[in-house]
């Protein structure tokens, strides 16, 4: 993959930056790949659901809203997103069992952790357009990460 600096310089303003500082969790720093989105607060069951489908590696984009109260993924739905071709999953919130998921080879970034679950309910949406970090997540767009942040195609 050609880092994102480098997109950035070929492309420059067709693409947008994402202003968070999100941290690195998974065993793949850089991926991309098409954008599939849930919005959801402290309740990670579509999150859940979406990764148990085939990804063919897509990107899921989970807007939790910054919130680092819940983790919104843990190892297991990591290792089921592996497991049905997801490349990455980018998070507007928390993550748990971080040391496992830096073992498995997917892209996660997140916020940061915090090892108390999320609810169970189903509340939240799948596949609309999320905005945070004055960056708009549509699905169908591309997304690109690595080390150095997360663009996206506007």
């Amino acid at each position: 993959m050609t880092s994102t600096a480098d997109l950035y310089d070929e492309h420059g303003d067709a693409l947008q930056s994402l202003a968070l500082q999100l941290r690195d969790f998974g065993g793949t720093v850089a991926f991309e790949g098409p954008v599939r989105t849930v919005r959801c607060f402290q309740d990670n069951r579509l999150v859940k659901e979406l990764l148990a489908t085939p990804g063919e590696g897509a990107v899921l984009v989970i807007d939790g809203a910054g919130s680092l109260g819940t983790a919104l993924m843990g190892d297991l739905i990591a290792a089921s997103a592996v497991t049905n071709g997801w490349a990455g999953v980018i998070i507007h919130g928390a993550i748990r069992d971080s040391a496992a998921i830096g073992r498995l080879p997917l892209g996660v970034k997140a916020l940061g952790t915090n090892p108390r679950k999320s609810g169970k309910t189903g509340a939240g949406q799948v596949d609309v357009m999320l905005r945070f970090g004055d960056v708009e997540f549509c699905p169908g767009a591309r997304v690109y990460a690595d080390e150095d942040g997360v663009l996206v195609e506007r």
